[in-house]
């Protein structure tokens, strides 16, 4: 499934949350955390169970919760059990879980949800020096599908200050990008938090698809569209990928070892690229899985 953009919406606002399912994004994560006020937590999961377990609620989109750093067990007791409803109407398809410095805890967490008879997957912030030092330890654990990263809270944890370019957090955003890659999860970048900057979101998020992430966070509506535009292959890019895939099929069925596409010798890095550049476009709806556009 894609998971270009991941859109936040806060857990008190039930027609944010609706209104999030009209957008365009590949992830709604709906946000018991930072969004929410301690003094709201108790609405804000009224709510939340209220949308999730709305028949009329099925958003084509993968369903999140992002539960808080101190009550997890709390959130879930909450969404599953409000005495009317059961535990299999929920639309949840995973949860999020902020501040992760060890696998320990998305493994606490998959126990929780096993025991409540819940079974999503766990999406978990690396956004703490501890948890950059851990990254790759976090993305092994079983129920990790996706690692993302959180800039803003690492600034504050680290005592560093953000700068337009970044360079400061730049060492944990590439290390955050590798572990979830070794893994094999997913990684989700940090977001931009000018909504009304789109060339700027464009910026970071082009830059972050050079470094090998997934997707980006969205705290806007607005940017949901510019996030899956950068990180949806263009036409140019899927018919090389499709070249270097042909040439290297039938390097393959005549003996060679080496080919060239454009005039321009292809390598083993080079077909990765071009199968991943496939990859991107076949989860984009862009393919089938026969490679018909």
């Amino acid at each position: 499934m894609p998971r270009r953009s991941l859109l936040f919406s806060p857990g008190d606002r039930p027609e944010l949350m609706r209104k999030g399912a009209e957008t365009n994004a590949d992830v709604l994560c709906f946000d018991l955390e930072d969004a929410v006020v301690p003094a709201r937590t108790d609405r804000a999961r009224e709510a939340v169970r209220s949308v999730l377990s709305d028949p009329a609620f099925d958003p084509d989109a993968e369903v999140c919760v992002r539960l808080t750093a101190n009550e997890p067990e709390a959130d879930l007791d909450a969404l599953v059990d409000d005495g009317s409803e059961t535990e299999g109407d929920l639309r949840l398809d995973a949860v999020m879980l902020p501040k992760v410095e060890a696998a320990a805890s998305v493994d606490r967490a998959d126990e929780l949800l096993a025991d409540r008879g819940l079974d999503p997957v766990v999406f978990a912030v690396v956004e703490t020096a501890g948890g950059v030092l851990a990254a790759r330890e976090i993305a092994d654990a079983t129920a990790t599908t996706a690692l993302v990263f959180g800039a803003e809270d690492l600034a504050a944890d680290l005592g560093a200050t953000r700068t337009a370019e970044g360079t400061e957090v730049l060492y944990a955003r590439e290390h955050v990008v590798l572990a979830a890659s070794a893994a094999g999860v997913d990684a989700i970048d940090t977001l931009h938090t000018d909504f009304t900057d789109e060339a700027g979101l464009r910026e970071e998020a082009e830059l972050a698809a050079t470094f090998g992430y997934d997707g980006k966070l969205a705290i806007h509506p607005s940017q949901v569209d510019p996030i899956n535009e950068t990180f949806t292959p263009g036409a140019d890019e899927v018919e090389w990928a499709e070249r270097v895939l042909d040439a290297r099929d039938a390097a393959e069925r005549e003996g060679r070892g080496v080919f060239a596409v454009d005039g321009e010798m292809i390598d083993a890095p080079l077909v990765a690229q071009a199968e991943r550049v496939l990859e991107r476009a076949e989860t984009a709806g862009l393919r089938d899985d026969d490679g018909e556009r």
